[in-house]
């Protein structure tokens, strides 16, 4: 595009919470006109979607975070809109539309009534999608569910790298904010999981994308599904649990009116339900766990260099790397790849697992690629640990030494009730040598990734994960 100046998005991309390169020294190099959403009505915005590339000069350019694309909404207004201010991009002389003062246009309910239009309207057409034939951008919709056409829209304020709107009560809109061309494994697993009938998701209403010209591969722009409006983040009913137990210190966390075990078990149960769907949909394969072991030192290494503690415990995370590669070959499948209690909501029908995007930071050919469900318990085992130690942090004004050290044991029941009740939920009895050896080794290789994340973002957190470390060493 050739009518305005890259610095607006420049401008505009710093000033959002899911740009992942703040901080970071990026210039944008590209953008491109994906299209305009359909269903406008009279006096409704143009609402049209860019593709802004930014390349980043602190890397190689061949290296694979040098180059990333984010989706850009605007609604284009021709005159000023004082209730979207807060939302402004930028004016400028557009070829088609003349003067238009632009808006993110996830904060404009009239934009975002042409989006839900959008995806009404490709409920009836044949093979249930709507393509425009120019631009190829595609409204696809999955049978059994009718959307509220005039539903209002609200923009969920507290996310960090995509945005998500909700339409009424029954119906929510995630947009992904960095994309890649390629199938995006949050739409490919719920399209699955709801096809299959999973109850341990949000069901899946339907996802817009577009056909990259550059590379023949589509462009997974958004997704529709099921709005859990009144479902409870798991980690805050988590956190509430710990403070419960804080509120009376006569309680042990078997008998506070918050424990949180059997809600872990619940869990536990409602996960292994999940992967026995995964892998029966998607099918499952083997890996060489010698492989699976040089990965893992690789990020020992590379943790190493960042995190001077992990040094003392670098022998006994090497033998447990031995006996991961003494196990042969392991049954791998589609996981979630990124769980976590932030990662589940508690409804009334039982618990409901969320974003299958996977980490951020991996490409997206490796996030779409099979791996051992272990991954996925380790990371709620981590969680479990986190939770007390955040509830505990809370508290670290009250400087009493003998009450300190009673929250930290309370707090050590609580982790170990929930992981040990969580953990027996899932495996049904007993694990063998082989389970417990990649389980062991899963949370320690997490425990490193947290090592490095706390001590670049909060260096006084770093002794939570260090102490799992220990843990693991010390068994």
């Amino acid at each position: 595009m050739t009518h305005l100046d890259p610095k607006v998005f420049t401008d505009y991309l710093v000033r959002t919470r899911w740009f992942a390169g703040k901080g970071r020294p990026f210039t944008v190099t590209g953008v491109r006109l994906v299209g305009e959403v359909p269903g406008r009505v009279e006096d409704s915005p143009h609402v049209v979607i860019h593709l802004v590339q930014v390349s980043y000069s602190d890397v190689e350019a061949t290296a694979v975070d040098a180059v990333e694309l984010y989706q850009v909404p605007l609604a284009f207004y021709e005159h000023p809109q004082q209730r979207l201010d807060h939302a402004f991009v930028g004016w400028w002389e557009h070829p088609e539309h003349g003067w238009v003062h632009a808006y993110d246009a996830l904060h404009d309910r009239e934009a975002m009534a042409c989006w839900l239009r959008s995806f009404d309207a490709a409920a009836s057409q044949e093979h249930g999608n709507t393509v425009d034939p120019e631009t190829m951008l595609t409204f696809h919709r999955l049978p059994g569910y009718d959307l509220e056409a005039e539903a209002p829209s609200m923009l969920f304020t507290g996310e960090q790298s995509n945005s998500s709107v909700s339409f009424g009560e029954d119906a929510l809109m995630k947009v992904f904010r960095k994309v890649t061309p390629g199938v995006n494994p949050d739409v490919a697993v719920h399209d699955v999981l709801t096809r299959a009938g999973s109850d341990h998701v949000a069901a899946l209403y339907g996802w817009l994308d577009v056909l990259d010209a550059d590379s023949d591969a589509v462009i997974q722009l958004a997704m529709l599904q099921q709005f859990l409006r009144t479902a409870t983040d798991g980690w805050d009913l988590a956190l509430g649990s710990v403070r419960s137990l804080f509120a009376d210190p006569e309680l042990h966390a078997r008998e506070s009116g918050g424990d949180f075990a059997g809600e872990a078990a619940r869990l536990g149960e409602a996960l292994r339900e999940l992967h026995e769907t995964l892998r029966e949909s998607f099918g499952s394969s083997s890996i060489e766990t010698g492989d699976l072991a040089e990965q893992m030192r690789s990020r020992l290494a590379a943790a190493e260099n960042v995190v001077p503690g992990l040094a003392e415990h670098h022998q006994a995370l090497a033998d447990l790397h031995d006996r991961v590669a003494r196990l042969g070959r392991i049954e791998v499948h589609r996981i979630h790849g990124d769980l976590h209690l932030g990662q589940t909501l508690r409804t009334s029908k039982g618990w409901k697992v969320v974003d299958f995007e996977g980490e951020p930071a991996k490409p997206l050919a490796e996030r779409m690629l099979p791996d051992s469900p272990w991954r996925d318990v380790a990371g709620m085992m981590r969680s479990f640990d986190y939770v007390p130690h955040v509830a505990v942090r809370e508290r670290e004004e009250e400087t009493d030494p003998e009450e300190a050290a009673q929250r930290t044991r309370r707090a050590q029941e609580w982790a170990h009730r929930a992981r040990n009740h969580f953990l027996n939920a899932y495996t049904g009895g007993q694990l063998s040598d082989t389970q417990h050896t990649l389980l062991d080794a899963y949370v320690a290789d997490k425990a490193v990734y947290e090592t490095v994340y706390e001590t670049r973002n909060r260096p006084t957190w770093v002794d939570i994960p260090l102490q799992a470390v220990a843990r693991i060493g010390a068994a």
